[in-house]
């Protein structure tokens, strides 16, 4: 491994990762912040996500698995790693209580909140940003081990997981925001639940780099799609439905698919 890809793969992961910092920046405009913006924010931000899982990702890992088990093992084992990461994403959000999931943002009124409320909205932004810290760690081995194996494919991953990251800063720096009055506060749970991304990919890079072979890079893509397209149509879509008009949801997702298109011809 030559050290300027290292790199480069560890430089997009930060991208990605600490783009939550740009969701906690928009949290202090919240008083002002428009719902349908963030609905099409998140609708676009699915639509990257699941066109990228299912025409880039999930290609890039049947030629890998197809390459060491055949044609047939090859496909079953690509569409067996992706249902599967589907699966471990679906535990993990069990797992996370709904008012503490990451990805189901809530309305707040800053005009009704007592000191009860506040220490509740505290622990809720808390558990947020650990949470979004476990969702991150796979996100964050993909694009690193991606970028590391091709570069153009690490982009558009990181690319579709800092948009992702976006409300997922918002997730976080909202309710910590109002239970504290601190935008500092709000800004540093956010930057330490991205910062967990990195550090993450890093960390189960040296630990896997003895294991990782075309099958490993196979079974981990087609597992990492699964979970991006679980998590913009479980997730995403749902929320950006309830924050907009279902119209502005679908016209974000096109939108998003189209940007993703044209940015994977251009790398290509």
């Amino acid at each position: 491994m030559e050290w300027d890809n290292f790199i480069f793969a560890f430089g997009l992961t930060v991208f990605a990762g600490l783009s939550t910092g740009i969701g906690s920046v928009m949290a202090f405009f919240s008083k002002s912040f428009n719902p349908k913006f963030l609905a099409g924010s998140l609708g676009f931000s699915a639509g990257v996500m699941i066109y990228v899982s299912l025409v880039e990702i999930f290609v890039k890992a049947k030629d890998s698995l197809v390459v060491v088990y055949g044609a047939k093992p090859g496909y079953w084992a690509t569409v067996i790693a992706f249902f599967v990461g589907m699966g471990v994403i679906a535990l993990i959000d069990k797992i996370v209580p709904s008012f503490e999931n990451p990805h189901e943002l809530k309305n707040i009124d800053p005009d009704a909140i007592d000191n009860d409320k506040k220490n509740r909205l505290m622990r809720m932004g808390v558990f947020s940003a650990l949470a979004i810290a476990i969702h991150n760690f796979p996100e964050g081995l993909a694009t690193f081990i991606g970028a590391l194996q091709d570069p153009a494919m690490g982009i558009s991953i990181a690319v579709a997981v800092a948009i992702h990251n976006i409300p997922e800063g918002i997730a976080v720096s909202v309710p910590i925001y109002y239970a504290t009055g601190s935008k500092k506060r709000a800004f540093l749970y956010s930057f330490l639940s991205g910062f967990a991304e990195p550090v993450g990919a890093v960390v189960g890079f040296f630990v896997l780099q003895h294991f990782i072979t075309d099958a490993t890079f196979g079974l981990v893509f087609a597992s990492v799609a699964g979970i991006m397209v679980y998590i913009s149509l479980d997730e995403l879509l749902p929320t950006a439905e309830e924050y907009g008009e279902h119209h502005i949801a679908i016209a974000g997702l096109i939108a998003g698919m189209m940007i993703m298109a044209m940015s994977l011809v251009l790398f290509a």
